[in-house]
């Protein structure tokens, strides 16, 4: 069976280097940082330009920490405008694999299966790699880093772990760089999905570095994790799951916004109805459904109370907003205390691949299609004219419209 080559390709700093591009400067030697300054001095920072990683700024850092010493240039979040440059270099990757061999991983992040494209381009998949990075430099401005390896986990452990921090922006990894670099690695949350509070509960199992993981008893791992300890497992080993071989499918889809000042219920579930939305519109995109939905509310510091978490399993697989957002909110008025909230998370887990919509069985075809054919409305006018083109109204006006 032919081995093959799969590319995962990362754009540096790409909301930074869109803002550098857009101003005729040089990412690597211009200190800017992307954030919004009407959050003041708590807010926090989306992106900063390779200079200032180099000089150890943290990607994600409160404004206060950022070094007073160094001239800092701020640009305000453009999310649309890197929507079209993001759309702009995907279309660069189409010209070179198509549609089908193309996995978007993340706005800035893409898999590229090339094996069966070295014999007509009649290169190597390195030189085939720095063939793309050139074309997207040239093209665009951006420059890029690329894992290069058999499998997506693999190359995503080449991209984050070597390539990044390589001379050309590029790095191959096989199975033998598992025991001979990955297994080395004494941090945890530099591993693909491992984050702090995962490496917290490895700790607590006596799991301290990549090999101990590798070798750790999966089944005892999966009784304290869940299916995702598991999986955490097989990854150290550089075996994929069923998510990197075929990105139909993972164990959990969430998103969480940490605010810059207290709030409190109107405002919180308003927050809970974003959060939802980009969620539905993830698991949509990727035709998943959900049968976990999870919610967790932090409270300021200030409190004595850390907040709740909350989950429910559905009897039926679901991925409409408004079924979703209506379990968080049951959630929220039950267990909310009026303390004042910095943080809001949603997980929707339990995921399984649907490729066709679901039949209902009680009666309800007719209205679940013309919710379904809005929201596909919705997620076209968004995919071509930016997120920010369409919004759901707040609970506040919608309010006000049903008293009028």
């Amino acid at each position: 069976m032919k081995q093959r080559k799969i590319l995962c390709i990362d754009l540096k700093s790409f909301f930074a280097s869109v803002e550098c591009r857009d101003l005729n400067l040089d990412p690597f030697k211009t200190p800017l940082v992307v954030a919004d300054l009407k959050y003041g001095k708590s807010g926090i920072t989306l992106a900063i330009t390779p200079y200032l990683k180099n000089k150890g700024i943290n990607s994600r850092s409160r404004l206060y920490q950022l070094p007073k010493n160094i001239n800092i240039i701020y640009a305000k979040p453009r999310h649309s405008r890197y929507v079209e440059v993001s759309r702009e270099i995907l279309n660069i990757y189409l010209e070179y694999v198509s549609e089908k061999d193309l996995d978007a991983y993340s706005i800035d992040e893409v898999f590229l299966d090339v094996t069966n494209y070295l014999k007509y381009y009649e290169k190597d998949e390195i030189n085939l790699a720095k063939n793309i990075q050139s074309e997207i430099l040239r093209r665009t401005k951006i420059s890029s880093s690329v894992g290069i390896s058999s499998s997506k986990l693999l190359a995503k452990y080449a991209l984050d772990l070597a390539a990044k921090n390589s001379k050309d922006g590029i790095a191959v990894w096989d199975q033998e760089d598992i025991y001979d670099k990955l297994w080395k690695i004494k941090d945890l949350t530099r591993v693909w999905g491992i984050g702090p509070a995962t490496a917290k509960k490895l700790y607590s199992l006596g799991i301290h570095n990549v090999e101990q993981l590798a070798k750790a008893n999966k089944t005892f791992v999966e009784k304290y994790l869940g299916v995702y300890g598991a999986k955490l497992v097989e990854n150290a080993n550089g075996r994929e799951t069923d998510y990197q071989r075929n990105s139909k499918t993972n164990e959990s889809i969430g998103h969480s916004h940490v605010t810059n000042r207290d709030i409190y219920a109107t405002e919180a579930k308003n927050l809970m109805l974003d959060i939802v939305d980009k969620i539905a519109r993830r698991l949509r995109r990727k035709k998943l459904k959900t049968k976990v939905v999870r919610i967790a509310i932090n409270y300021s510091k200030s409190t004595s109370n850390n907040g709740f978490s909350k989950q429910c399993t559905t009897e039926y697989y679901i991925d409409n907003p408004k079924q979703i957002y209506e379990i968080c909110l049951k959630f929220f008025d039950a267990f909310y205390d009026l303390s004042p909230i910095r943080k809001v998370s949603i997980t929707a887990g339990k995921l399984k691949y649907f490729k066709e919509t679901q039949i209902d069985l009680f009666g309800n075809q007719e209205k679940i299609d013309k919710e379904d054919n809005l929201l596909k409305a919705v997620d076209k006018i968004q995919r071509q004219f930016g997120k920010n083109k369409i919004k759901r109204a707040s609970r506040e006006i919608k309010s006000e419209l049903r008293k009028k």
